[in-house]
């Protein structure tokens, strides 16, 4: 009698157990996605969904996402955000400057991010190992890799003496990055040129002065919204002869010369471990913000002839992709 009961319990134990794993492998969450730009640049998103399907995660299956874009517009922003909030996602995935609106409205829904920016001054989290409330995610802003820009430039110029930055006021973490800008330069023997973008949404003024200075390249600050005239950059860069360099690969397939930096797929897709630990019961709170992990050197050599340079052998055989 005991050992039947024994038997009995045991199996009645496994088979609650499969049917706990098929519940949870039944269950579809539903993540929201919003970004201040267009459906067409998909890329980030694309990313992140490679990221859940490497997690296990089947779309259509056991999850789905509701995508909204801001077009550029705040106005528009700020409405498909409340719509989005109002149809209470389990976790609201952002990027970029969106960011910001996101945090203040979501109330208790979770939210992961991807932030160019330092997400502690732009009040997104209190720190990045102890991110507090219901935000964390991934922070592109990696000051190493600022000294890193200025040694490739070097080398890849040795007779360079002066260098313009070309940065965006408004992006968080602007001053840490020419402060860095500043170290590197002084340890490498570099004048360095400080030139912001006014008014904030048109780099031209910006462009215009650097084309009057005695500045030999120009290191554009890598945020989404300076980058996004990275083609405007180009024409500028071609008609005055002079290098642009910046740290996300777009910048050098739009047309400039070089990037060193974070690869933001990897990235991207690195945002779906958040997710999945938080659909896994995990706090936000918890989970430190994270760095990238994973670097990238992108050299276009058109560009290179365009503008009469020529990528010393020992620059180029350190790419990790060389555009033609």
């Amino acid at each position: 009698m005991k050992r039947n009961f024994f038997l009995l319990a045991l199996v009645t134990l496994i088979l609650l157990s499969f049917c706990s794993v098929d519940a949870q492998q039944s269950k579809s969450f539903r993540i929201g996605w919003i970004a201040a730009g267009s459906a067409g640049s998909s890329t980030a998103l694309d990313a992140f969904r490679a990221g859940m399907r490497g997690l296990g995660y089947v779309e259509g299956r056991n999850w789905t996402i509701d995508a909204r874009w801001g077009e550029g517009s705040t106005e528009r922003l700020e409405r498909l955000l409340a719509e989005l909030v109002r149809s209470n996602p389990q976790v609201i995935v952002t990027q970029g400057p969106a960011a910001v609106l996101v945090r203040r409205a979501v109330g208790a829904i979770p939210v992961v991010f991807a932030f160019s920016g330092d997400p502690v001054e732009a009040g997104l989290v209190e720190s990045f190992a102890r991110p507090g409330g219901n935000v964390t995610g991934l922070s592109f802003l990696a000051l190493d890799l600022v000294g890193k820009r200025m040694e490739l430039l070097k080398e890849t110029i040795p007779t360079l003496k002066r260098v313009a930055i070309l940065a965006n006021p408004q992006h968080h973490g602007e001053q840490s990055e020419l402060h860095a800008s500043q170290a590197a330069a002084k340890a490498l023997g570099l004048a360095l040129d400080y030139f912001q973008r006014r008014p904030a949404l048109d780099p031209s003024d910006a462009l215009a002065a650097i084309a009057q200075s005695r500045s030999e390249a120009v290191v554009v600050f890598p945020d989404a919204s300076l980058l996004s005239h990275s083609e405007t950059i180009a024409a500028f860069a071609v008609k005055n002869r002079i290098p642009a360099v910046s740290g996300w690969a777009e910048f050098a397939e739009k047309g400039n010369l070089m990037t060193y930096g974070p690869n933001l797929s990897d990235g991207f897709g690195r945002l779906a471990y958040h997710v999945d630990r938080i659909l896994k019961g995990a706090k936000p709170s918890a989970l430190p913000v994270e760095l990238p992990k994973k670097f990238e050197l992108v050299i276009n050599l058109k560009a290179a002839q365009q503008i009469g340079m020529t990528i010393p052998p020992n620059v180029l055989a350190r790419a990790d992709k060389v555009i033609r």
